[in-house]
Protein backbone atom coordinates (compact mmCIF):
# COMPACT_ATOMS: atom_id res chain seq x y z
CA UNK A 1 0.00 0.00 0.00
CA UNK A 2 1.71 3.44 -1.03
CA UNK A 3 0.62 6.32 1.57
CA UNK A 4 0.87 9.95 1.24
CA UNK A 5 4.53 11.48 1.74
CA UNK A 6 3.36 14.35 3.38
CA UNK A 7 2.85 13.04 7.27
CA UNK A 8 -0.20 15.31 7.85
CA UNK A 9 -1.83 13.95 4.57
CA UNK A 10 -0.72 10.40 5.92
CA UNK A 11 -2.31 11.04 9.20
CA UNK A 12 -5.74 12.46 7.26
CA UNK A 13 -5.38 9.25 5.15
CA UNK A 14 -5.27 6.94 8.22
CA UNK A 15 -8.17 9.46 10.59
CA UNK A 16 -6.03 9.97 12.66
CA UNK A 17 -5.17 12.88 14.74
CA UNK A 18 -2.51 15.40 14.50
CA UNK A 19 -1.53 15.27 17.84
CA UNK A 20 0.22 11.76 16.80
CA UNK A 21 2.67 13.85 14.18
CA UNK A 22 5.71 14.02 17.00
CA UNK A 23 5.49 10.29 17.23
CA UNK A 24 5.77 9.83 13.08
CA UNK A 25 8.49 12.15 12.42
CA UNK A 26 10.96 9.64 12.56
CA UNK A 27 9.53 6.76 10.37
CA UNK A 28 11.57 6.23 7.50
CA UNK A 29 8.91 4.26 5.51
CA UNK A 30 7.28 8.19 5.51
CA UNK A 31 10.05 10.16 3.97
CA UNK A 32 9.89 11.61 0.48
CA UNK A 33 12.22 9.60 -1.72
CA UNK A 34 14.59 13.05 -1.95
CA UNK A 35 15.11 13.10 1.87
CA UNK A 36 16.78 9.78 1.92
CA UNK A 37 20.40 11.27 1.29
CA UNK A 38 22.64 11.65 4.63
CA UNK A 39 20.86 13.96 7.60
CA UNK A 40 23.30 16.68 8.51
CA UNK A 41 22.80 17.89 12.08
CA UNK A 42 24.86 20.92 13.98
CA UNK A 43 24.72 21.73 18.11
CA UNK A 44 26.49 25.07 19.13
CA UNK A 45 26.87 24.56 22.68
CA UNK A 46 28.06 27.69 24.52
CA UNK A 47 29.71 28.45 28.04
CA UNK A 48 31.05 31.67 29.73
CA UNK A 49 34.28 33.49 30.83
CA UNK A 50 36.61 31.84 28.80
CA UNK A 51 39.17 28.91 29.89
CA UNK A 52 42.45 28.17 31.78
CA UNK A 53 44.36 27.83 28.65
CA UNK A 54 47.46 26.02 29.77
CA UNK A 55 45.05 23.38 31.28
CA UNK A 56 42.75 23.75 28.03
CA UNK A 57 44.86 23.51 24.31
CA UNK A 58 46.69 20.17 23.37
CA UNK A 59 50.11 21.53 23.44
CA UNK A 60 50.85 19.07 20.17
CA UNK A 61 49.36 19.39 16.76
CA UNK A 62 48.31 17.16 14.34
CA UNK A 63 46.75 13.81 15.41
CA UNK A 64 49.07 12.61 17.81
CA UNK A 65 48.05 15.07 20.59
CA UNK A 66 46.80 14.99 24.61
CA UNK A 67 44.19 15.82 26.15
CA UNK A 68 44.51 18.64 29.13
CA UNK A 69 42.53 18.20 32.52
CA UNK A 70 39.65 20.50 31.44
CA UNK A 71 39.09 19.01 27.79
CA UNK A 72 39.70 14.95 29.38
CA UNK A 73 36.28 13.80 29.87
CA UNK A 74 36.78 13.73 25.55
CA UNK A 75 38.63 10.88 25.61
CA UNK A 76 36.15 8.18 24.46
CA UNK A 77 35.67 10.36 21.81
CA UNK A 78 39.23 11.90 21.02
CA UNK A 79 39.82 10.19 17.37
CA UNK A 80 36.59 12.24 16.52
CA UNK A 81 36.99 15.58 18.12
CA UNK A 82 38.82 18.60 16.18
CA UNK A 83 40.67 21.17 18.23
CA UNK A 84 40.41 24.85 16.46
CA UNK A 85 43.14 27.02 18.51
CA UNK A 86 44.02 30.47 17.25
CA UNK A 87 40.65 31.61 16.12
CA UNK A 88 39.42 35.20 16.88
CA UNK A 89 36.57 37.21 16.65
CA UNK A 90 37.77 39.99 15.43
CA UNK A 91 34.32 42.33 15.42
CA UNK A 92 34.38 45.34 17.15
CA UNK A 93 32.18 48.20 17.43
CA UNK A 94 29.82 49.03 20.55
CA UNK A 95 29.49 47.29 23.76
CA UNK A 96 31.63 45.47 25.72
CA UNK A 97 33.65 42.48 25.56
CA UNK A 98 31.77 40.14 27.31
CA UNK A 99 28.78 41.65 25.51
CA UNK A 100 30.72 41.12 21.79
CA UNK A 101 31.93 38.36 22.53
CA UNK A 102 28.73 36.38 22.95
CA UNK A 103 26.35 39.07 20.28
CA UNK A 104 29.08 38.77 17.89
CA UNK A 105 30.15 34.82 18.16
CA UNK A 106 27.60 33.50 15.96
CA UNK A 107 26.25 36.54 13.83
CA UNK A 108 30.12 37.47 13.26
CA UNK A 109 28.87 41.08 13.05
CA UNK A 110 29.08 44.17 15.16
CA UNK A 111 26.38 44.96 17.90
CA UNK A 112 23.99 47.85 16.68
CA UNK A 113 24.16 50.86 19.37
CA UNK A 114 21.64 50.85 22.15
CA UNK A 115 21.09 51.63 25.53
CA UNK A 116 23.05 48.42 27.23
CA UNK A 117 25.53 49.40 28.92
CA UNK A 118 28.84 47.16 29.42
CA UNK A 119 32.16 47.52 31.67
CA UNK A 120 33.75 49.27 28.79
CA UNK A 121 32.83 50.21 24.87
CA UNK A 122 30.02 52.45 23.74
CA UNK A 123 26.53 51.53 24.83
CA UNK A 124 24.59 48.38 22.82
CA UNK A 125 21.99 46.75 21.84
CA UNK A 126 21.32 43.45 19.98
CA UNK A 127 23.55 42.05 16.99
CA UNK A 128 23.01 43.45 13.66
CA UNK A 129 22.66 39.97 12.34
CA UNK A 130 21.28 36.28 11.49
CA UNK A 131 23.37 33.54 13.70
CA UNK A 132 24.75 31.09 12.14
CA UNK A 133 22.77 28.33 13.74
CA UNK A 134 19.55 30.45 12.35
CA UNK A 135 21.28 30.61 8.78
CA UNK A 136 21.42 27.12 8.33
CA UNK A 137 18.26 26.32 9.90
CA UNK A 138 16.29 28.44 7.13
CA UNK A 139 18.74 26.82 4.47
CA UNK A 140 17.60 23.38 5.55
CA UNK A 141 13.93 24.29 5.84
CA UNK A 142 13.86 26.24 1.82
CA UNK A 143 14.66 22.28 1.24
CA UNK A 144 11.84 19.67 1.30
CA UNK A 145 14.23 16.98 2.02
CA UNK A 146 16.01 18.63 4.53
CA UNK A 147 12.34 20.27 6.30
CA UNK A 148 11.75 19.15 9.83
CA UNK A 149 8.93 20.33 12.38
CA UNK A 150 10.94 23.09 14.56
CA UNK A 151 14.29 23.74 12.45
CA UNK A 152 16.22 24.61 15.08
CA UNK A 153 15.68 24.14 19.42
CA UNK A 154 17.18 26.29 21.56
CA UNK A 155 18.44 24.71 25.05
CA UNK A 156 18.95 27.38 28.07
CA UNK A 157 20.68 25.95 31.36
CA UNK A 158 20.53 28.58 34.24
CA UNK A 159 20.29 31.34 31.67
CA UNK A 160 19.23 34.20 34.00
CA UNK A 161 15.50 35.31 33.51
CA UNK A 162 16.12 38.57 31.32
CA UNK A 163 16.50 39.70 28.15
CA UNK A 164 19.76 41.77 27.47
CA UNK A 165 22.86 41.03 24.96
CA UNK A 166 24.49 39.17 27.67
CA UNK A 167 22.03 36.52 27.83
CA UNK A 168 21.10 35.96 23.93
CA UNK A 169 23.61 33.58 21.63
CA UNK A 170 20.95 33.12 18.49
CA UNK A 171 19.62 35.78 16.46
CA UNK A 172 17.02 35.32 13.88
CA UNK A 173 18.16 38.58 12.26
CA UNK A 174 19.02 41.73 12.76
CA UNK A 175 17.77 43.07 16.37
CA UNK A 176 15.84 39.44 16.73
CA UNK A 177 17.29 37.61 19.46
CA UNK A 178 15.89 33.88 20.38
CA UNK A 179 14.72 33.11 23.44
CA UNK A 180 16.75 29.55 24.77
CA UNK A 181 13.87 27.50 26.71
CA UNK A 182 15.67 26.81 30.05
CA UNK A 183 12.74 24.54 31.60
CA UNK A 184 12.54 21.40 30.20
CA UNK A 185 8.79 21.36 30.70
CA UNK A 186 8.24 23.93 28.72
CA UNK A 187 10.69 22.37 26.24
CA UNK A 188 8.47 18.91 26.09
CA UNK A 189 5.49 20.88 26.01
CA UNK A 190 6.71 22.65 22.80
CA UNK A 191 7.73 19.38 21.31
CA UNK A 192 5.05 17.08 22.52
CA UNK A 193 2.54 20.14 22.14
CA UNK A 194 1.40 18.79 25.72
CA UNK A 195 0.33 22.13 27.88
CA UNK A 196 -1.39 20.71 30.64
CA UNK A 197 -0.98 22.00 34.38
CA UNK A 198 2.46 20.46 35.65
CA UNK A 199 0.68 20.52 38.94
CA UNK A 200 -1.82 17.96 36.60
CA UNK A 201 0.33 16.11 34.56
CA UNK A 202 -1.15 13.46 32.25
CA UNK A 203 0.72 11.82 29.86
CA UNK A 204 0.86 12.61 26.67
CA UNK A 205 0.40 9.05 25.48
CA UNK A 206 -3.28 9.18 27.28
CA UNK A 207 -4.14 11.57 24.14
CA UNK A 208 -2.73 9.69 21.59
CA UNK A 209 -2.43 5.88 22.50
CA UNK A 210 -5.08 4.79 20.49
CA UNK A 211 -3.95 6.23 17.06
CA UNK A 212 -0.52 4.34 17.85
CA UNK A 213 -1.69 1.28 18.32
CA UNK A 214 -3.31 1.85 15.01
CA UNK A 215 -0.89 3.25 13.29
CA UNK A 216 1.35 0.21 14.68
CA UNK A 217 -0.28 -2.47 13.05
CA UNK A 218 0.52 -1.34 9.71
CA UNK A 219 3.89 0.57 9.45
CA UNK A 220 6.81 -1.62 9.28
CA UNK A 221 8.88 -3.65 12.16
CA UNK A 222 11.14 -1.13 11.61
CA UNK A 223 8.72 1.56 12.15
CA UNK A 224 7.15 -0.32 14.90
CA UNK A 225 10.17 -0.43 17.07
CA UNK A 226 11.21 3.38 16.60
CA UNK A 227 7.43 4.04 17.76
CA UNK A 228 7.80 1.87 20.50
CA UNK A 229 10.72 3.52 21.60
CA UNK A 230 9.83 7.07 21.34
CA UNK A 231 6.77 6.13 23.04
CA UNK A 232 8.58 5.00 26.05
CA UNK A 233 10.80 7.88 26.37
CA UNK A 234 8.07 10.18 26.55
CA UNK A 235 7.01 8.11 29.41
CA UNK A 236 10.01 7.92 31.61
CA UNK A 237 10.35 11.74 30.56
CA UNK A 238 7.33 12.86 31.94
CA UNK A 239 7.77 10.80 35.02
CA UNK A 240 11.25 12.30 35.29
CA UNK A 241 9.51 15.59 35.21
CA UNK A 242 6.92 15.39 37.04
CA UNK A 243 9.01 13.93 39.72
CA UNK A 244 11.68 16.44 39.74
CA UNK A 245 9.03 19.27 40.03
CA UNK A 246 7.91 17.52 43.06
CA UNK A 247 11.73 17.29 44.59
CA UNK A 248 12.04 21.25 43.71
CA UNK A 249 8.93 22.12 45.84
CA UNK A 250 10.38 20.62 48.88
CA UNK A 251 13.96 22.15 48.28
CA UNK A 252 16.06 24.95 48.97
CA UNK A 253 14.84 28.21 48.16
CA UNK A 254 16.02 28.95 43.99
CA UNK A 255 18.55 31.12 43.04
CA UNK A 256 17.08 34.78 42.52
CA UNK A 257 19.19 34.54 38.45
CA UNK A 258 18.53 31.21 37.41
CA UNK A 259 14.48 30.46 39.62
CA UNK A 260 15.69 27.06 40.11
CA UNK A 261 18.26 25.66 42.94
CA UNK A 262 22.26 25.83 41.87
CA UNK A 263 22.28 22.13 42.82
CA UNK A 264 19.41 20.83 40.62
CA UNK A 265 21.68 22.22 37.70
CA UNK A 266 23.30 18.79 36.57
CA UNK A 267 20.27 17.02 36.64
CA UNK A 268 18.60 20.06 34.39
CA UNK A 269 21.65 20.18 32.00
CA UNK A 270 20.96 16.15 31.57
CA UNK A 271 17.23 16.32 30.96
CA UNK A 272 17.89 19.51 28.82
CA UNK A 273 21.04 16.82 26.19
CA UNK A 274 18.03 14.39 26.58
CA UNK A 275 15.28 16.20 25.00
CA UNK A 276 17.71 17.23 22.50
CA UNK A 277 18.59 13.28 21.85
CA UNK A 278 15.30 12.57 21.39
CA UNK A 279 14.49 15.57 18.93
CA UNK A 280 17.05 14.65 16.89
CA UNK A 281 16.01 11.10 16.83
CA UNK A 282 12.27 11.74 16.21
CA UNK A 283 13.91 14.73 13.59
CA UNK A 284 11.81 17.42 15.08
CA UNK A 285 14.89 19.84 14.22
CA UNK A 286 18.45 19.24 12.60
CA UNK A 287 19.84 22.50 14.15
CA UNK A 288 20.03 23.10 17.82
CA UNK A 289 22.16 25.26 20.52
CA UNK A 290 22.47 24.50 24.15
CA UNK A 291 23.40 27.70 26.00
CA UNK A 292 25.18 27.35 29.92
CA UNK A 293 24.14 30.48 31.74
CA UNK A 294 25.02 34.08 30.14
CA UNK A 295 28.32 36.66 29.37
CA UNK A 296 29.55 37.56 32.55
CA UNK A 297 27.93 34.02 34.12
CA UNK A 298 27.41 34.67 37.76
CA UNK A 299 26.69 31.04 38.51
CA UNK A 300 28.62 29.07 41.61
CA UNK A 301 28.78 25.55 41.03
CA UNK A 302 27.75 23.87 44.88
CA UNK A 303 28.28 20.28 43.54
CA UNK A 304 31.14 21.14 42.77
CA UNK A 305 32.19 22.53 45.83
CA UNK A 306 32.70 26.22 44.27
CA UNK A 307 30.57 28.88 46.11
CA UNK A 308 32.25 31.80 44.17
CA UNK A 309 30.55 33.05 41.36
CA UNK A 310 32.33 32.20 38.01
CA UNK A 311 32.87 35.30 36.23
CA UNK A 312 34.65 36.95 39.61
CA UNK A 313 37.13 34.00 39.66
CA UNK A 314 37.63 34.44 35.96
CA UNK A 315 39.30 37.73 36.76
CA UNK A 316 41.58 36.31 39.30
CA UNK A 317 45.27 36.62 38.11
CA UNK A 318 46.89 33.97 36.61
CA UNK A 319 49.12 33.51 39.99
CA UNK A 320 46.11 33.09 42.41
CA UNK A 321 46.45 29.08 41.59
CA UNK A 322 43.81 28.54 43.76
CA UNK A 323 41.15 30.63 41.38
CA UNK A 324 42.93 29.01 38.59
CA UNK A 325 42.26 25.14 39.86
CA UNK A 326 38.18 25.99 40.10
CA UNK A 327 38.06 27.71 37.26
CA UNK A 328 39.98 24.27 35.15
CA UNK A 329 37.33 22.74 37.36
CA UNK A 330 34.04 24.61 36.55
CA UNK A 331 35.46 24.00 32.16
CA UNK A 332 35.99 20.48 33.34
CA UNK A 333 32.40 19.86 34.69
CA UNK A 334 30.69 21.85 31.07
CA UNK A 335 33.45 19.80 28.88
CA UNK A 336 31.64 16.45 31.00
CA UNK A 337 28.35 18.09 30.01
CA UNK A 338 29.67 17.62 26.33
CA UNK A 339 30.87 14.15 26.80
CA UNK A 340 27.50 13.13 27.69
CA UNK A 341 25.94 14.56 24.76
CA UNK A 342 28.17 12.82 22.82
CA UNK A 343 27.99 9.69 24.28
CA UNK A 344 24.04 10.02 23.79
CA UNK A 345 24.22 10.77 20.60
CA UNK A 346 27.00 7.86 19.90
CA UNK A 347 24.43 5.40 21.08
CA UNK A 348 21.48 5.84 19.55
CA UNK A 349 20.76 4.39 16.11
CA UNK A 350 20.06 6.92 13.28
CA UNK A 351 16.66 5.99 12.10
CA UNK A 352 16.09 4.59 8.74
CA UNK A 353 19.75 4.97 8.74
CA UNK A 354 23.32 3.23 8.70
CA UNK A 355 25.25 4.46 12.05
CA UNK A 356 24.75 6.85 14.93
CA UNK A 357 23.22 10.18 15.26
CA UNK A 358 26.63 10.96 16.30
CA UNK A 359 27.84 9.92 12.73
CA UNK A 360 25.57 12.59 10.96
CA UNK A 361 26.03 15.40 14.02
CA UNK A 362 28.77 18.05 14.33
CA UNK A 363 28.68 19.53 18.15
CA UNK A 364 30.70 22.93 18.41
CA UNK A 365 31.96 24.15 22.04
CA UNK A 366 32.88 27.48 22.38
CA UNK A 367 33.07 30.83 24.38
CA UNK A 368 32.66 34.65 24.69
CA UNK A 369 36.34 34.79 25.38
CA UNK A 370 39.61 33.30 25.02
CA UNK A 371 40.61 34.00 28.63
CA UNK A 372 38.91 35.55 31.68
CA UNK A 373 40.88 37.83 32.96
CA UNK A 374 42.18 39.70 30.01
CA UNK A 375 38.86 39.57 28.15
CA UNK A 376 40.70 38.49 25.27
CA UNK A 377 38.74 37.11 21.78
CA UNK A 378 42.00 35.83 20.32
CA UNK A 379 42.05 31.66 21.18
CA UNK A 380 37.99 31.58 21.42
CA UNK A 381 37.40 28.29 22.43
CA UNK A 382 36.37 25.73 19.54
CA UNK A 383 36.57 22.43 19.84
CA UNK A 384 34.19 20.27 17.50
CA UNK A 385 33.08 16.46 18.12
CA UNK A 386 31.50 14.07 15.50
CA UNK A 387 31.52 13.73 11.42
CA UNK A 388 28.43 15.65 11.07
CA UNK A 389 29.53 18.28 9.05
CA UNK A 390 32.44 15.74 6.82
CA UNK A 391 35.29 17.74 8.66
CA UNK A 392 38.51 15.59 9.46
CA UNK A 393 38.16 14.33 12.86
CA UNK A 394 41.16 13.43 15.51
CA UNK A 395 43.03 16.31 15.28
CA UNK A 396 44.62 19.28 16.78
CA UNK A 397 44.61 22.72 14.71
CA UNK A 398 46.78 25.78 15.53
CA UNK A 399 45.67 28.84 13.44
CA UNK A 400 47.59 32.42 13.53
CA UNK A 401 44.34 34.82 13.99
CA UNK A 402 42.27 33.47 11.95
CA UNK A 403 38.82 35.43 12.28
CA UNK A 404 35.96 33.17 13.43
CA UNK A 405 33.78 34.86 10.16
CA UNK A 406 35.77 31.57 8.06
CA UNK A 407 34.91 29.44 10.58
CA UNK A 408 31.00 30.15 10.50
CA UNK A 409 31.39 30.10 6.56
CA UNK A 410 32.98 26.70 6.80
CA UNK A 411 29.87 25.87 9.18
CA UNK A 412 27.49 26.92 6.14
CA UNK A 413 28.94 25.25 3.63
CA UNK A 414 29.12 21.95 5.03
CA UNK A 415 25.44 21.72 5.31
CA UNK A 416 25.93 22.53 1.07
CA UNK A 417 25.27 26.42 1.91
CA UNK A 418 27.60 28.12 -0.06
CA UNK A 419 27.32 31.48 0.76
CA UNK A 420 30.43 33.50 -0.15
CA UNK A 421 30.21 35.83 3.15
CA UNK A 422 29.07 35.74 6.53
CA UNK A 423 28.80 38.41 9.04
CA UNK A 424 31.30 41.24 8.71
CA UNK A 425 32.08 40.79 5.08
CA UNK A 426 36.13 42.13 5.96
CA UNK A 427 36.49 39.40 7.80
CA UNK A 428 35.60 36.51 5.15
CA UNK A 429 39.18 36.48 3.95
CA UNK A 430 39.70 33.33 1.47
CA UNK A 431 36.60 31.42 2.94
CA UNK A 432 35.53 28.58 4.53
CA UNK A 433 38.80 27.26 6.15
CA UNK A 434 40.46 24.59 3.67
CA UNK A 435 42.20 23.09 6.69
CA UNK A 436 38.98 21.13 8.15
CA UNK A 437 38.39 18.86 5.61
Amino acid sequence: MTFPTNRREFLRHLGLGTAVLPFVGNLPSLAAESSQKRKQRLVVVFSSNGVVQPNFWPDEEGDAFTLKESTSPLEPFKDRTLFLKGISNRVRGAGSGHMRGIGCLLTGVELNRGNQLGGSGPPAGWAGGISIDQEIKSHLLADPATRTRFGSLEFGVMVPDRADTWTRLAYAGPNKPVAPINDPYQMFAKLYGHTRDREQLASVLDEVREDLRKLSGIVSVEDRHLLEEHATFVREMESELSASHDERALAAPPDIEFGIPEADIPRLSRTQIDLMVAGFAADFARVATLQYSSATSQATMPWLGIDEKHHELSHEPDKNEAAQEKLTRINTWYCEQIAYLAKRLAETPEPGGEGSLLDNTTVVWTNELGKGNSHTMHDIPFVLIGEGLGFQMGRSLNFDRVPHNRLLLSLAHAFGHHIATFGHPDFCGDGPLAQLT
